[in-house]
């Protein structure tokens, strides 16, 4: 049930690839550990689309894998050693390693012992979760948030929470307002440089393809035992679901749109789900192993029906972003990777981990743009979900 043979030939390469390795099969719950870079090793499809995108040579690409691939495993320790001293953390590419922020000096020494930078900082990440609750409260009022504001988010490497206004819309008094309360709730800061303002990637089973609900085309997530994951505002529970040559895959079982972004999709009718997402011919099809976060500041790509594969870096997480549709949406992860129309519901992915469905963003994939993504462990989590993996 696949477009074409080219395609076909291509997964099929590559799942015995992973046989020939010895990686068999398995599954994954929202409970994940990190990837193993010894004995996985990044594609060539993946280094090349990192260059592409990141501008870094082979040799460059290489080494960030695996430099986050050990940040990813010494982020748990990290984080116990912070105790309740922990302002955050992230990837820096700079120096290689991952950096937690933490409000107490003693707990650095900590922190650096189990492997990572530390960072002196004022704000804790509950005080910073807190504040984030609070703006999150003033955007769950009868008028919403102004439209002259595009997200809100928890900035680890700011100690503060970011508010980001929409490039060229007119700061009124709602807007002024609405920062006057922010402001008075906690750390917050408005950011520099406005965005445009975000919208939907709705147009209109593996990680990528298309799929239909009605007239509006959208992409797949991630398999599951029994569906597959994807964006919630793409479809309500009951609705219909057809795939790319039009014959019917099954059904929205859940579905959660505004204040999240995701849903579960059954499969029957003759589709089955493969733990594969699509490279569209500018990466190999990636295998999915497993679904361990990465960190801010980590290299991801992303794979959608229209724009197929591009890369990035995760820039922020837990962010809060009111798209100029009206509606809000809470705890997603913005990256620099870029998307349009059609693209939502489509797989984001950091080597073999599965991390999250696209949400929204702005701009596109021939001037560039940023994009949020529902995290793919809390998708799992709410629905009771395994991850298809290989």
């Amino acid at each position: 049930m696949r477009r074409g043979t080219a395609v076909r030939l291509s997964l099929s390469a590559l799942l015995v690839t992973g046989a020939l390795v010895g990686t068999g099969t398995g599954t994954a719950t929202a409970t994940a550990t990190a990837p193993d870079a010894a004995v996985q090793p990044a594609s060539p499809g993946l280094l090349t689309a990192l260059q592409r995108d990141l501008g870094l040579t082979e040799d460059q690409a290489r080494t960030r894998l695996a430099q986050e691939t050990a940040a990813a495993a010494t982020e748990p320790a990290a984080r116990r050693a912070a105790g309740d001293a922990f302002g955050g953390s992230w990837f820096d590419p700079a120096g290689g390693g991952l950096v937690v922020a933490v409000t107490d000096a003693a707990r650095a020494a900590d922190v650096r012992a189990a492997g990572a930078e530390a960072r002196l900082v004022t704000h804790t990440d509950d005080e910073l979760d807190a504040t984030l609750a609070a703006l999150d409260g003033l955007g769950a009022t009868a008028d919403g948030a102004p439209a002259a504001v595009a997200s809100w988010h928890v900035d680890p490497r700011a100690n503060s929470v970011v508010v980001t206004l929409v490039a060229g819309a007119e700061r009124d008094a709602a807007t002024e307002d609405f920062l006057a309360a922010a402001r008075a709730a906690g750390p917050v800061t408005v950011a520099a440089d406005a965005a445009p303002a975000p919208e939907t990637f709705a147009a209109g089973t593996v990680g990528g393809d298309p799929y239909y609900t009605g007239n509006v085309r959208c992409s797949i997530g991630f398999s599951v035992h029994g569906g597959f994951v994807t964006a919630g505002h793409c479809g309500g529970a009951g609705q219909q679901v057809s795939g790319w040559d039009g014959s019917l895959i099954g059904q929205f079982q859940g579905s959660s749109w505004p204040g999240d972004d995701y849903a579960f999709v059954s499969v029957g009718n003759g589709w089955w789900t493969e733990p594969v997402v699509l490279g569209w011919g500018a990466a190999p099809d990636s295998l999915v192993r497993g679904s361990a976060e990465a960190p801010v500041g980590a290299s991801i790509c992303r794979s959608g029906s229209t724009t197929g594969w591009h890369c990035g870096t995760v820039l922020g997480k837990n962010e809060t972003v009111n798209y100029s549709t009206g509606e809000t949406v809470h705890q997603l992860t913005r990256t620099s990777v870029c998307a349009e129309p059609g693209d939502s519901g489509g797989s984001f992915i950091s080597g073999d981990q599965a991390q999250g469905v696209t949400s929204g963003g702005w701009g596109n994939c021939a001037s560039g743009g940023e994009t949020w993504y529902q995290p793919v462990n809390e998708i799992l989590a709410r629905y009771g979900l395994t991850l298809h993996t290989a």
